[in-house]
């Protein structure tokens, strides 16, 4: 994998207000903490998931997450 090929994902927590759809729609990258909010586990996406990322990215209310090519 080239570092052209990598797809990063970052949660902006200061735009984030706990609505959890990411969670929800990408459960094997994100869960939540005890307050709702979203919790990462790890930034590049496994090529199998980024269909699933671009949906999450969408659906999310605050536009708190964002996905990029690197």
């Amino acid at each position: 994998m080239t570092a052209t090929d990598r797809e990063v994902l970052r949660i902006d927590r200061i735009a984030c207000t706990g609505h959890g759809q990411c969670a929800e729609l990408l459960p094997e990258l994100i869960t939540l903490d005890e307050w709702g909010y979203p919790v990462q586990h790890g930034a590049v996406v496994p090529r199998g998931l980024r269909v699933h990322v671009r949906r999450a990215v969408r659906a999310c209310p605050r536009l708190a997450l964002r996905s990029d090519r690197r």
